[in-house]
C-alpha cells in the first residue's frame, strides 16, 4: 500500500482550462502590450500552450525576445492569482487518500502558493514545494524530499498529467506513478498506473 504522495497541482488537483480566466487574462494583457518578437499566430499558440506548460519553457520554445525576458520573469516572480479557482470534480479522490500529501509543482513561487490558497486546499497537504524549472526539475525535488523526510521509495506514489516531467523522473527514481491524461495526449508513455480520470487512484494506491 502506498501511503505517501507527490501530487501535481496544475491540470491534475485542478484544470487550468476551465479557470483561464482567473489564471491567465491579466498575463495575456501584459504580453500583448510587449513586443514579444513572434507573430501572433505563434502567440496564440504559445497562449494555449501556457495553461499546460511553465511558462519559461514555452517562451524558448516559441521564441519568445531574450531581451525582453528579465522583465517578464521579473512580473511573474511577483505574480499572485487572486481569485478563487475550482479544483477537479475527481478532487475528492486525491482528498481521500490516507497517508502524507506534498504538492510538487513546477513555476514561480508567489503564484503556485497563491493558487493552492484561491483553491482552498491548503490544509489537505503537508507541505506544498514549488520547483524553478530554469534551475532544476522535479527528479531533483523528488530526491531532495525522500532525503528532507527519511522517505521510502517504495511508499511513494507519484501523481500528474506530465509524463515527461514528475512521470518520467518518477519512473527513473523507481517510483510508482500514476498518469492523469483524460485527452489521452500520452498514449505511449510510460507509467505504473494511468487513467482518464481518478477514480481509479485508490486501487493503483493500494487503498
Amino acid at each position: 500500500m502506498k501511503h505517501i504522495f507527490f501530487i501535481d497541482l496544475d491540470n491534475t488537483i485542478y484544470f487550468t482550462k476551465p479557470n483561464e480566466e482567473q489564471l491567465m487574462s491579466e498575463l495575456y494583457r501584459y504580453l500583448e502590450s510587449l513586443d514579444l518578437g513572434i507573430s501572433d499566430e505563434k502567440f496564440q499558440l504559445a497562449k494555449g500552450e501556457m495553461l499546460r506548460t511553465p511558462f519559461v519553457k514555452v517562451a524558448k520554445k516559441y521564441g519568445f525576445k531574450e531581451e525582453i525576458m528579465p522583465e517578464v520573469i521579473s512580473y511573474l516572480h511577483n505574480r499572485e492569482v487572486t481569485k478563487p479557482l475550482k479544483p477537479s470534480d475527481d478532487y475528492h479522490y486525491i482528498k481521500s487518500l490516507n497517508g502524507r500529501k506534498f504538492i510538487v509543482t513546477a513555476g514561480f513561487p508567489k503564484q503556485q502558493t497563491s493558487k493552492v490558497k484561491m483553491l482552498g486546499i491548503a490544509d489537505d497537504f503537508e507541505a506544498v514545494h514549488v520547483v524553478d524549472v530554469s534551475t532544476t526539475n522535479k527528479k531533483e525535488v523528488f530526491k531532495l524530499l525522500i532525503d528532507r523526510y527519511a522517505l521510502n521509495t517504495d511508499d511513494i506514489l507519484i501523481i500528474g498529467d506530465d509524463a515527461e516531467s514528475e512521470i518520467k523522473f518518477g519512473l527513473e527514481l523507481g517510483i510508482a506513478t500514476f498518469l492523469l491524461d483524460p485527452e489521452n495526449l500520452h498514449p505511449n508513455a510510460e507509467s505504473t498506473f494511468r487513467g482518464t480520470d481518478l477514480s481509479n487512484l485508490h486501487t493503483a494506491a493500494g487503498q
